[in-house]
């Protein structure tokens, strides 16, 4: 039986002279190992466990021989006791800190790779799918980025199994890997004037693979931050991890920013696209040395020391229905809504800006660079605020607002960024008239579909000029008419290419590309001039809203499930709602918008499917602000 006495008395078994000895030599920080009950072990040349607790009593514990490792000390200190020794009441320890920062920084990594390609979405589609129309080359682009989010779920299921079977730390080591070196190849790939097919195909495959490592990074490191946090702070330390994103999309179009600026808009358009994309590898180089310098989840060491750790947690997850009840409620109550408000906050409003109000790159990607900017801090001020009030009020509350106001604020975007085009629409009557029988259905979000007949393509071409337009039943067997203010114009069945209809509808109002109304920023703070402050202050409302349902959103995943299953568990319903109900979003909502003629008709998806979160989730999503991981 173990003795207890004072730090300055000798304990039975334990020589006093090798004791003062252990106590006296330096132990390197590469050597601590932290394990069960957050004890830290130092591996040296003693078959014994010398532990150390918040008392200060000496517990000597005698170990088999062929043991793990040869402990010569350890320090075993509760982990609140700690908390509150090293950082005071309400602080985070040094640890706590170094463990966000790792996690962020490696995250930020992550996504600034992967939206890279979305930030870059119009000139890649130039590059790699320039064998098609421009309308068709902008739908090819944006659904070779939306492959990417695709796969994402299956990714959350093979890393997540990996990551409650392995380790936390040790499978978004893996997929900060695979990420990395996907989008330095991307850098590196020739073009299809250079390769031809061979390069969207290549391109899509490095999309996937990105898309896979995503899906296995964010549980991993959203899981390791808050089994680390302590009760009633998860939503604050979490918060971090939710700003990743962001940063990510805010790094890459700083990057795109700076390389255009330099190398010039031509130069950057032939190949300087590239440059952003080779950056990445030295990202990559600091991330992986960070992540090397952490331990696992204590959580998840402690449970696996135990033997608690789960064999099937695939099996466990979606096999049993009282898990899996929980995983289609996340899903459905909460990251659904959370991941179309996400995506129509930055990148809708991103492709809102350039594809339909003709803002030029430059300005748009300042424009919303500066609203990221401005509003990133409120993800950490929602994650606070929800471990005050809960999860679900912030989160439902901010799919409320989001779903109420987002017509009136895009309305309001193009009053402020393109007047012109707002005036025109409200003024000019278009119409396209045609027998019913020869117009088909212009919805093509996977850009499959190949339109010939002359009323589709007149649709076509209308929708690419951002015209607002009516399809108006003629005669059978007649012929298209495009009418504009009740004058027939001269049309030919070409997509894109109707110089008498473009003069047309620019005579009526319609604004030129590179119209003098429109939104333009001379340089990066331009930002004082009301017409760009008012343009980005309604985009920092769309981000406001991005942070609120954003930024409770992984502490109450992480809540909802189980330590065994949790990586599993929480990853399959976030990326289900971000990647395929949030990032098939742009191109989906695009297509809704060539279908119908309405340049605001796109919005519709995100406010159905963030309305249909706010019951649900109001109805039976769970509050989960007070449970306590640890016991789970």
């Amino acid at each position: 039986m173990a003795c207890k006495c004072t730090l300055s008395l000798c304990c039975k078994g334990v020589n006093p002279e090798v004791f003062a000895a252990a106590q006296r030599r330096p132990i390197p920080r590469r050597q601590a190992r932290v394990s069960a009950q957050g004890r830290k072990s130092y591996w040296g040349g003693f078959h014994a466990d010398v532990t150390l607790e918040p008392r200060p009593g000496l517990i000597r514990h005698d170990r088999a021989s062929g043991a793990r490792g040869n402990a010569f000390f350890g320090e075993r200190l509760n982990m609140s006791t700690m908390a509150v020794s090293q950082a005071g009441v309400g602080g985070m320890t040094k640890d706590e800190r170094f463990v966000i920062l790792a996690s962020s920084l490696g995250t930020v990594f992550e996504w600034y790779d992967f939206y890279l390609y979305g930030s870059l979405a119009s000139i890649i589609g130039a590059q790699f799918f320039s064998a098609y129309p421009p309308a068709t080359r902008d739908i090819f682009a944006l659904l070779a980025f939306a492959a990417g989010f695709l796969v994402r779920p299956f990714g959350a299921i093979v890393f997540g199994r990996i990551g409650d079977i392995v380790g936390r730390k040790y499978t978004f080591l893996v997929t900060i890997l695979i990420m990395g070196l996907s989008t330095f190849i991307v850098g590196l790939l020739p073009n299809a004037a250079t390769i031809g097919i061979a390069a969207p195909i290549i391109l899509i495959a490095l999309r996937l693979a990105q898309g896979l490592a995503l899906g296995g990074e964010y549980g991993g490191a959203a899981t390791y931050v808050a089994e680390h946090a302590p009760n009633g702070k998860r939503g604050y330390y979490t918060s971090f991890i939710q700003t990743t994103a962001t940063l990510g999309l805010f790094l890459s179009l700083l990057v795109i920013l700076f390389t255009r600026s330099a190398i010039g808009e031509a130069d950057f358009a032939a190949w300087g696209w590239r440059i952003p994309f080779l950056v990445s590898v030295l990202l990559l180089g600091i991330s992986v040395w960070i992540r090397l310098r952490l331990n696992e989840s204590p959580i998840f060491q402690k449970m696996k020391d135990e033997g608690k750790s789960s064999k099937a947690p695939l099996t466990e997850a979606f096999g049993n229905w009282q898990n899996g009840k929980l995983v289609l409620l996340a899903l459905l109550g909460g990251v659904m809504g959370q991941g179309v408000v996400w995506y129509t906050g930055q990148f809708y409003a991103l492709f809102f800006l350039q594809s339909i109000l003709k803002v030029d790159g430059y300005t748009a990607n300042l424009l919303i660079a500066w609203s990221l900017l401005l509003g990133t801090g409120f993800f950490i001020v929602f994650g606070m605020l929800s471990d005050k009030i809960g999860r679900k009020p912030i989160i439902l509350g901010g799919c409320l607002i989001a779903a109420l106001t987002f017509f009136p604020i895009f309305k309001m975007i193009t009053s402020n960024a393109n007047p012109a085009l707002e005036k025109a629409i409200e003024q000019a009557k278009v119409e396209v008239v045609a027998d019913p029988a020869g117009c088909g259905d212009l919805f093509n979000p996977v850009g499959t579909r190949v339109f010939t007949a002359p009323c589709d393509t007149a649709r076509a071409f209308l929708a690419q000029s951002s015209v607002k337009y009516s399809t108006t039943s003629g005669a059978a067997g007649s012929g298209v008419k495009v009418m504009v203010n009740g004058k027939e114009v001269a049309y030919a069945n070409a997509k894109d290419s109707n110089p008498a209809v473009l003069a047309a509808v620019q005579a009526a109002g319609y604004p030129k590309t590179g119209d003098a109304g429109i939104v333009k920023m001379a340089h990066p703070f331009d930002i004082f001039r009301p017409q760009v402050a008012a343009t980005i202050g309604l985009l920092f409302i769309l981000v406001i809203f991005v942070t609120m349902v954003y930024g409770p959103i992984a502490a109450m995943l992480v809540e909802l499930f189980p330590t065994r299953i949790r990586y599993t568990s929480m990853s399959l319903p976030y990326h289900i709602g971000n990647g395929w109900f949030g990032g098939l979003l742009p191109a989906t909502a695009f297509a809704i918008v060539a279908s119908t003629g309405d340049i605001y008709a796109g919005l519709w998806y995100p406010v159905i499917f963030a309305s249909i979160t706010v019951v649900i989730g109001f109805l039976f999503l769970p509050e989960t602000k007070d449970v306590d991981i640890k016991a789970t």
